[in-house]
């Protein structure tokens, strides 16, 4: 027997040995794949994307509510580890109209929000760097929570680290502001039951100073 045949035997030999192993990991990976197609297509549908987390910058300039995407990655590229962002995910599917934060446990809380500002100081380091260094930046104090907004009005649902500043929160306008989209007056019922929230349960929350030049 050649070589050649003697590897073509082997082969032979190897398959008929696991055929039902190759079998059953090919119709696995055929199931797999063909559930995450349908589970993809049924969220592009409802227009939710919880495997995303959105940076949101909430503000009001001029009388106007403002928000601006800082940054949106993968839940897995911003928490590092895979059961970390599982968790994430499935407590955002908890969250309702009348309370869009992430129902975290209290006690893991705070690890899920430092992950957040871990990503959040990467993006704001070159102001650090300067004020360091003796260059005059301008810096506040913000405040991150995570949610879930799931009122009907929001065209996408995503779970948003919500950045506003600290001042701004505490001292939320009585009457709504101008609204740059009909839409965001989801996003105006949230701040402002943030703003209470914040009130009665500050540990929701997590304190940052972000510095720019």
């Amino acid at each position: 027997m050649t070589p050649i045949e003697q590897l073509v035997q082997t082969l032979f030999d190897y398959v008929k040995d696991h055929a039902v192993k190759l079998i059953t990991g090919l119709v696995l990976m055929a199931v797999g794949w063909y559930l995450g197609h349908r589970r993809a297509s049924a969220d592009w549908k409802k227009q939710e994307f919880l495997d995303r987390l959105n940076l949101s910058l909430n503000s009001i300039d001029d009388g106007v509510l403002k928000i601006r995407t800082l940054s949106e990655k993968r839940c897995e590229e911003v928490f590092l580890n895979s059961a970390a962002a599982e968790t994430v995910k499935k407590v955002a599917r908890k969250t309702t109209a009348a309370n869009p934060i992430l129902p975290i446990p209290v006690k893991e809380n705070w690890y899920y929000l430092n992950a957040v500002l871990n990503d959040v100081s990467e993006q704001f380091a070159a102001g650090f760097l300067k004020r360091d260094m003796g260059a005059k930046v301008t810096s506040a104090t913000y405040l991150i929570v995570l949610t879930c907004e799931a009122e009907g009005e929001m065209k996408t649902r995503k779970i948003r680290a919500m950045v506003i500043q600290k001042s701004l929160l505490g001292n939320l306008p009585p009457e709504m502001p101008i609204l740059q989209s009909p839409h965001h007056i989801t996003r105006w019922t949230t701040l402002q039951f943030l703003a209470a929230e914040y009130l009665r349960d500050p540990g929701r929350f997590l304190e940052v100073e972000l510095a720019v030049s």
